[in-house]
């Protein structure tokens, strides 16, 4: 008679670790159900669109490797310590905006940085928006839960900060109501100069499928640029123009950028594990980076005071991949 089965202490994809699990290990491993097959990705339906899609732009990626669930977010958030930590964010924004507004800052800014404000701040919410959906879209296709997760909360941090940029739009508009605000945004994201190359990059991005080649494209390239030039740049300029408050809140943005770029390196890095990958990704870098440098040039041509902008930013894209074992 065989010895009874002695009761597992916790799940069974954990109990190797021979440790009591974290709250991250326990709600954040191993929680995709349509990973379990990868001929067969969805149980309501092997055959049709989207079991096809999932079976090629995701398990049929030339990225591989033999256990995405080992991917860990180098800071283990969870839905609660990501709200945690963003409630002490956004009420360090409220505070900043609270504070100019009793000052009347905005009624003291120069007529020229109101126009550049309204030309290169307030339509950033469509860039931003696009950086959400496709965010969004790595949720779904990420090989592992782990991954998504990360990528759900790169999504969160978008549309905050989408948010925000309305929220100013429209305080700059009641203080400058002749400049445009709440009105021409769509107009200076489709026609301005400074756009386009952004509006190029984004839409080749939002229609790439394989789930790697679009981590790279949006991770790697895409969100790096907006964040070097739209965030950091145009900041630069701001304060130049006496515009303190503009400049911390892209501060404060780029906070989450930088939590974004830890889980990107840890997924490059699990990525690059695999010595055949390697090749994929270089290529892949190539083909998107100029692209992204294109965007940064475009929009930098326009921030006032700051001739350095294009030279600076992209450096600094450079610098990132070269953190993450790519670039000269």
């Amino acid at each position: 008679m065989s010895a009874p089965l002695k009761p597992l202490k916790t799940w069974g994809h954990l109990a190797k670790r021979r440790r009591k699990p974290s709250e991250y290990e326990i709600v954040s491993t191993n929680l995709l159900w349509h990973t379990r097959d990868k001929e067969q990705p969805w149980d309501v339906g092997h055959t049709g669109f989207m079991a096809d899609f999932y079976r090629r732009y995701r398990n049929g990626s030339p990225i591989t490797h033999d256990d995405w669930n080992a991917f860990r977010d180098p800071d283990e958030l969870v839905y609660r310590t990501y709200n945690i930590l963003q409630d002490g964010q956004e009420s360090y924004v409220d505070g900043l905006l609270d504070q100019h507004n009793k000052e009347g800052h905005d009624r003291g800014l120069t007529a020229e940085w109101v126009a550049t404000l309204s030309q290169l701040y307030a339509p950033s919410r469509y860039l931003l928006h696009t950086v959400q959906m496709a965010s969004a879209y790595l949720v779904h296709m990420a090989p592992a839960s782990t991954i998504a997760n990360c990528a759900a909360f790169q999504a969160a941090d978008s549309l905050r900060w989408l948010s925000r940029v309305a929220y100013r739009t429209a305080e700059l508009g009641l203080a400058h109501p002749a400049a445009g605000f709440g009105k021409d945004e769509r107009r200076h994201w489709e026609e301005l100069p400074a756009w386009q190359g952004f509006r190029e990059l984004m839409e080749r991005q939002l229609t790439t499928f394989d789930w790697a080649e679009a981590f790279v494209a949006l991770n790697l390239v895409a969100k790096p640029a907006m964040d070097e030039v739209v965030l950091r740049q145009l900041g630069v300029s701001s304060r130049r123009h006496g515009d303190v408050l503009h400049a911390l809140l892209a501060e404060a943005e780029l906070r989450d950028s930088e939590r974004s770029r830890r889980w990107t390196l840890a997924l490059v890095q699990q990525m690059t594990e695999v010595e055949s990958n390697v090749p994929k990704l270089t290529e892949w870098i190539r083909k998107w980076e100029p692209l992204g440098a294109a965007a940064i040039r475009a929009y930098a041509e326009q921030i006032p005071e700051n001739a350095e902008a294009a030279d600076n930013a992209i450096g600094a894209v450079r610098a990132f991949h070269r953190q993450l074992g790519f670039g000269d």
